[in-house]
């Protein structure tokens, strides 16, 4: 029997009736891309001439979709939803600058949230972007076989000392850590600094995962290949499956700079290698481990049925379902209900410095097909149950 993903009780049983009329309210400006513009626009410039407008944004778009402005700001949610066996993944969304203090800060942090999350049974992954470590530019400069200079080459070198020193704690602690796709034009530097991790700290389970982002035309091939090279080195294979999130940038820069353009030729062709992935992955998870990054319900019950399929129990550590938080509960709390793993991303920093991750949340629930129509549908479907007793 497929996975009933309308059950509006069991996917706001967490949320006042009160906080629905909220969720109701942001989704219904969500719904409509030139509120999203204006309103945009409008806190940009609030904020900018320090305007008390703070107040509102936390009880409104901050409350929906982040945990609070510090790990232990977060720990209030991260209880009420392993209330319903809901676990998170804790994410610092600031955008550091591009500077060695920066870096070093992301790296305190980082470790900060792996000590928190040792001590908490409700969160099964940390997570690391690999450019909150070192700079983008040095990345893209390696990623062409440039020439580097010694300041580079010594940039490089405390890149990978942070990292390595992140992944240390994860091993010491027998954590799992999810590192963050990038962009097409340093992604090798960033899957190569990924196997080198898996190579060193998966021998005897899947630590480190890798991301994999399948609008590109050619992640399905990037990803057997990483497969391949760790089964050959006898580690386990760790793989978070995403569509992915930067398609814009990616198409503007290869129009731009005159190359092949990477992204796929349409999402038909995107949801074939997706699926396809996430199959792969599933007929060798003797040695994978996977999570499914999606707010999509065709690709969560497809991987549902892939674990009937196979005979695995719902509950298989090594796999899990991943989705944001603010989004898409009618996937993870129906899964978690069935005894599925379900986690839920769970941004969190000072309000100001999430600003740019909550504007990104904002455009993206607007570009996404659907995607604030399908919400806004089912909380007023709940607000309805709930008002007539239903």
């Amino acid at each position: 029997m497929s996975v009933n993903f309308d059950d509006t009780k069991i996917t706001f049983r967490s949320k006042s009736s009160r906080e629905l009329q909220v969720s109701n309210f942001i989704f219904s400006v969500l719904n409509r891309p030139f509120l999203v513009f204006l309103g945009t626009l409008i806190i940009k410039c609030a904020l900018k001439f320090r305007f008390p407008i703070k107040g509102l944004i936390k009880a409104t778009l901050f409350d929906q979709f982040c945990g609070g402005e510090s790990i232990q700001g977060c720990e209030k949610k991260i209880n009420q939803l392993n209330t319903f066996n809901v676990k998170t993944i804790l994410d610092y969304s600031i955008e550091g600058q591009e500077n060695e203090q920066s870096f070093d800060q992301t790296l305190k942090e980082t470790l900060r949230a792996i000590q928190f999350s040792n001590r908490h049974d409700a969160i099964p992954f940390c997570v690391l972007k690999l450019t909150g470590l070192g700079s983008k530019s040095l990345m893209t400069k390696i990623q062409l076989e440039k020439e580097l200079t010694v300041n580079e080459k010594n940039q490089f070198i405390r890149f990978k000392d942070r990292g390595l020193e992140i992944a240390d704690e994860i091993s010491k602690l027998n954590q799992r850590l999810l590192i963050d796709a990038e962009e097409s034009w340093y992604q090798n530097v960033v899957d190569a600094f990924s196997y080198e991790l898996m190579i060193k700290y998966n021998t005897e389970r899947a630590l480190i995962y890798n991301t994999y982002q399948f609008y590109r035309r050619d992640m399905l091939d990037r990803m057997k290949t990483g497969f391949e090279d760790m089964f050959g080195s006898k580690v386990y294979f760790g793989a978070k499956i995403v569509r992915g999130a930067y398609m814009e940038q990616e198409r503007f820069r290869a129009q731009s700079l005159g190359y092949p353009d990477p992204i796929q030729p349409n999402k038909d062709a995107t949801d074939r290698d997706y699926n396809e992935g996430v199959k792969f992955v599933m007929e060798h998870l003797n040695y994978c481990s996977i999570c499914l990054g999606t707010h999509n319900e065709a690709s969560s019950k497809d991987l549902v049925d892939l674990i009937k399929q196979y005979g695995y129990e719902k509950n298989d550590s090594r796999i899990f379902f991943a989705q944001l938080l603010g989004m898409s509960d009618n996937i993870s709390f129906k899964l978690s209900n069935e005894g599925y793993n379900v986690a839920k991303y769970m941004p969190y920093g000072p309000l100001e410095k999430v600003m740019p991750y909550l504007f990104r949340r904002a455009e993206e629930n607007t570009s996404v097909q659907g995607q604030s129509s399908r919400e806004l549908m089912l909380i007023k479907k709940e607000i309805k149950r709930r008002k007539f007793k239903l």
